[in-house]
């Protein structure tokens, strides 16, 4: 097989992900092994003076942001503008950045470090064809001079290497979901299920595994976007996480003045989202009408489970106004995804609109039901047509007792400013 064909497989893979879109304290683990060795012999002089030294503050540090790479301003990126409000002089590095300008203006220009990836032939249009080469770029990334190193990860980014006298925070959106538990939809996806490709994408994901472990020995506390995720994280590296939700723009959405007597359904058509589950669920509701909002490569097989149904509207890609707009008029959201958080769910809540979503993922940490409180929505538990009809009849049932204020409320807890507030108060606690 070719090299061509070979770094085509590899980014095949990366860009298939792309579609679908906690350890003690470094000082003081080191500090008790030391003093274990003490009773034997002396402390070097740097080492005494490491142990005696008196606590570290967050603004004394130099800090140093890596994230994976830079091309669209996506939730990933949202996360790494609140990291940089909370690190202002912190110093940004990734293994490629190819963001617009229009795009990258949350960085006020900050200067992004990057690594030899950044110049191989073709990296701009191509750059996730080098999947292969990204954890050897991640550790040519020299972060020597720094105190605090926080990861933003779903790729590579917490494979960078530090020394014992540096804390490696990793917020993980999700381990590579291609390399793990996921792989044989996203090789499907792809096209790499059979053949030469297909066999060296599984020899490529398999490397990429093995290194995966490998690197989360190198981080010292990781947080996780969600509860699911630190599920996989324990699943994958064995490894316990603390969970910080990410930061959702509140400010945008509001409480409409009224309801209008139709369910919503907003995402991109990928596979996994199962849009077609929602849409003939409603199939078999005809006295129930769904707006679906979005478009995508799945598109025909949406369409075709409609079956050209009266109650069903589809309005493809619509602005953000109108989408708000929507939003705050629907009687609830539908989603049967399993998805790692679910920004959309919570930008749905601020609206004041309930949800009636798939249990799996990060929506069991975001919908309230009526078991544990004021109801903000329903759960299913089955990705299957029956399901979310059965889903739908009991948000009926309960629909009375949820209320457009309770339902903004909780989606509060997930604002920015919250998220900047539990960043810096889990980095004080780790350096105290």
């Amino acid at each position: 097989m070719s090299i061509a064909n070979v770094q085509t497989a590899a980014g095949n893979v990366a860009a298939a992900h792309e579609s679908l879109l906690l350890r003690e304290d470094t000082t003081n683990r080191v500090s008790d092994g030391d003093r274990r060795v003490g009773s034997e012999a002396p402390l070097p002089s740097s080492l005494e003076a490491t142990l005696l030294r008196s606590p570290r503050r967050r603004t004394d540090l130099r800090v140093a942001i890596v994230h994976d790479w830079l091309e669209t301003y996506a939730g990933a990126e949202r996360v790494l503008e609140q990291l940089l409000l909370c690190f202002p002089n912190a110093d940004l590095f990734a293994v490629a950045d190819f963001m617009s300008e229009e795009e990258r203006r949350f960085l006020r220009g900050r200067k992004v470090h990057t690594s030899f990836i950044q110049r191989l032939p073709f990296s701009r249009r191509m750059f996730r064809c080098y999947l292969g080469l990204m954890p050897l770029a991640i550790q040519q990334l020299d972060l020597s001079g720094y105190d605090l190193v926080i990861s933003s990860n779903h790729a590579v980014a917490k494979g960078v290497l530090t020394g014992p006298d540096q804390v490696h925070i990793c917020y993980t959106h999700s381990p590579m979901r291609y390399a793990w538990d996921l792989q044989h939809q996203y090789l499907e996806l792809a096209g790499l299920n059979r053949g030469l490709k297909g066999l060296y994408a599984r020899w490529l994901l398999a490397r990429l595994r093995e290194w995966d472990v490998t690197t989360a020995h190198g981080v010292d506390h990781f947080l996780a976007n969600s509860s699911y995720i630190a599920r996989r994280i324990m699943k994958a590296y064995r490894r316990s996480a603390t969970v910080i939700h990410p930061p959702v723009d509140l400010d945008r959405f509001g409480i409409g003045s009224h309801k209008d007597d139709f369910f919503l359904l907003a995402c991109r058509f990928v596979p996994y989202k199962r849009v077609e589950l929602v849409v003939e669920s409603f199939v078999r509701q005809p006295a129930r009408r769904l707006v679906v909002v979005g478009d995508g490569p799945n598109n025909k097989t949406v369409r075709v489970a409609a079956q050209g149904a009266p109650n069903i509207e589809f309005r493809g890609t619509v602005p953000e106004a109108t989408l708000v707009d929507l939003m705050q008029r629907a009687r609830a959201f539908v989603f049967a995804a399993e998805e790692d958080f679910g920004i959309t769910l919570v930008e749905a809540l601020a609206c004041g609109t309930p949800l009636i979503c798939y249990g799996r993922g990060g929506a069991a940490d975001i919908v309230v039901t009526q078991e544990k409180g004021l109801p903000t929505g329903v759960l299913f538990y089955r990705q299957d047509v029956a399901a979310i009809v059965e889903a739908v009849e009991e948000f009926e049932a309960i629909e009375p007792a949820i209320t457009s204020q309770t339902c903004r409320a909780m989606a509060m807890r997930f604002s920015q400013a919250r998220f900047r507030s539990e960043l810096c108060d889990f980095v004080d606690r780790v350096l105290a």
